[in-house]
């Protein structure tokens, strides 16, 4: 089950109690205090794991919390630490503050280790009170409590290309002909119900991350449909592929409109982001030269812009594609690998 947020209280453990004993030995008739100190609380630890790909292990939890430190032993034997809460998360994985929604922690690298909480000191045994005014001292602390933090966790998938359009215009048709990804595909609207990864091959040193997320509609931002909750998916792309359909009954300004409108709503900053354009279905579009030119003199855009002097408040390029055909994905591959490169 694809699960890309949760809520929950998270804590580390209490510190220890010190011990409060005695030396009390056969032949040592003058022994003193002997107490150990309590042990720390367990810290709490985030980990990023690249074989985790969804926040499930989460679902359903309200609290999770490290070990207490064990308390003070006599003979100065200290209490053991208390044990580390790992909590294991995949790439891309955001913890936020439950309470004022403020960013704690950005988890995006395989294998990063990061502290969050602090258990409790341990308490400190009566050893360290020996004084010579009072050389039987009976006083321990206690451990000090640990943290606790409610917070969020939310899942946004890294990929270098996001796709962003109407459903069932073929962006999952188009991920499958590219990428290794392998997603429902049906002439039906929102086939796509979870967002999906594929790692695009373009020759045989590049190639790049492209993700899937199900279709937006008018009014997505407002919460209609699916696309909204998703849109966060591709928060972390360079590039955004716009896929306008060329058989729809939409013109191809309606749609790029409304979808440039609502990703505008969900993120400015997305919005800025650099993008391409892809006109879909040609294979099922008879009057697709008229439309193209159509959609291209109303905007003033180019077929392809030069990577050096690239307007970034136009496409980097429109190129008309069928993935069933197999028209013109090798020119989608190398004009997104472009991009991506001037990135850099």
């Amino acid at each position: 089950m694809f699960i890309d947020s949760a809520s929950f209280s998270v804590s580390s453990g209490k510190g220890g109690q010190g011990c409060a004993s005695f030396r009390r030995e056969k032949h040592v008739p003058l022994g003193g205090p002997d107490g150990g100190d309590g042990g720390n609380g367990g810290d709490v630890y985030f980990i990023v794991d690249n074989n985790t790909h969804t926040l499930a292990n989460y679902k359903g939890k309200r609290s999770m919390k490290a070990a207490n430190g064990v308390p003070g032993l006599p003979r100065n034997m200290t209490g053991r630490k208390g044990d580390n809460l790992e909590l294991i998360v995949p790439p891309g994985t955001a913890v936020y503050d439950a309470d004022t929604n403020d960013l704690l922690l950005d988890l995006t690298v395989e294998g990063q280790k990061e502290l969050f909480l602090v258990g409790g000191k341990g308490g400190l045994g009566n050893v360290h009170f020996k004084t010579s005014v009072n050389q039987a001292p009976t006083k321990a602390q206690p451990g000090l409590p640990g943290e606790t933090k409610n917070i969020r966790l939310e899942l946004k998938l890294i990929a270098d290309v996001g796709l962003v359009g109407f459903p069932n215009v073929g962006k999952s048709t188009l991920i499958s002909s590219i990428s290794n990804a392998k997603p429902q595909i049906a002439n039906y609207e929102f086939t796509t119900l979870t967002p999906k990864l594929g790692l695009v091959e373009v020759d045989e040193f590049s190639g790049f991350i492209m993700a899937d997320i199900p279709g937006i509609i008018e009014g997505a931002s407002d919460g209609k449909g699916l696309g909204i909750q998703f849109l966060k998916h591709i928060e972390r792309t360079k590039v955004l592929l716009y896929m306008i359909d060329l058989a729809n009954y939409r013109s191809l300004k309606e749609q790029f409109e409304t979808l440039k409108s609502e990703v505008l709503k969900f993120s400015p900053n997305l919005a800025k982001r650099d993008f391409a354009i892809a006109l879909t279905r040609l294979d099922a579009a008879g009057d697709a030269d008229e439309k193209i030119e159509e959609f291209l003199s109303e905007f003033k855009f180019d077929k392809k812009q030069d990577i050096y002097e690239y307007d970034r408040q136009k496409p980097f390029f429109v190129l008309p594609i069928s993935s069933v055909a197999g028209d013109g994905l090798k020119e989608l591959k190398f004009g997104l690998l472009e991009i991506l490169k001037g990135e850099n």
